[in-house]
């Protein structure tokens, strides 16, 4: 999921908001040109038997440079955005009743199975076309997002799922560095995006499944790059310490 921010600054952040008369590629990824990652992209949208669902926090795009939200649009065509702080059943018509087809919610929850065991499991019809479900925001947003959908949740046949997550372990993704996005709490965490390529890896059927990671993950890493460049390239400029009026009246009476 995408959750903490990276420092970043409004001239030169690579995901940042253009300024005016800063190029933009306006037809395809709609980042800054000198970093648009339309080349990466997939020619048209990745077509998969799985349903992509995603509710994300209202302030995920506009709060956060680093949302990987938009290139997910551009990435899959069975993607589907839902901005909203809880499920309701009038928003979330792409999740009906009990079907033959399993609703996977991919969150880090005490009961979620891992979903690689989940898929040796299970034969495959069924799990064939499966709806993927997902909370996007800040790992706060995101529990407090999860808590305000369960009455929704629970009217559902909701399988809970996970990927490997070490909560004991401060880090990065337990599978590539280079796809770090922003700093993460535990071993394990990683950005939507690579949440969705490596579970559509499990999901897919044989063959299909490592191609569609494959391709998701050359969109990330091009991201990652841009933004190590711009990190490494950056002079922070040291924080001025506030001081409390408690000290300052002391100062000033001594």
């Amino acid at each position: 999921m995408d959750l903490d921010h990276l420092p970043s600054d409004d001239g030169d952040s690579a995901a940042a908001a253009a300024s005016p008369g800063r190029s933009i590629c306006h037809t395809g990824c709609g980042r800054p040109s000198r970093v648009c990652l339309c080349p990466y992209l997939p020619r048209s949208p990745l077509p998969t038997s799985t349903t992509v669902v995603i509710l994300h926090h209202p302030h995920t795009l506009r709060r956060n440079p680093l949302s990987t939200l938009p290139l997910l649009a551009r990435s899959l065509s069975n993607l589907h955005l839902l901005p909203g702080r809880r499920l309701v059943s009038s928003s979330t018509p792409l999740l009906p009743p009990p079907s033959p087809n399993p609703v996977l919610l991919l969150y880090p929850s005490p009961g979620a199975a891992d979903l690689a065991t989940w898929c040796r499991s299970t034969p495959p019809s069924a799990r064939a076309s499966p709806t993927l479900l997902l909370l996007d925001g800040t790992w706060r947003q995101a529990k407090e997002m999860h808590a305000a959908s369960l009455p929704f949740l629970s009217s559902l046949v909701v399988i809970p799922v996970a990927l490997p997550v070490d909560s004991g372990v401060d880090g990065d993704s337990m599978f590539e560095s280079e796809l770090v996005v922003r700093k993460e709490p535990h071993k394990g965490c990683m950005s939507t995006m690579e949440a969705v390529a490596r579970s559509l890896r499990l999901l897919e059927p044989e063959g299909k499944g490592e191609e569609i990671e494959e391709a998701m993950l050359r969109v990330l890493r091009a991201m990652v790059a841009f933004q190590t460049e711009h990190l490494q390239n950056r002079t922070v400029k040291p924080r001025v310490k506030m001081r409390k009026k408690k000290e300052l009246k002391r100062e000033e009476q001594c």
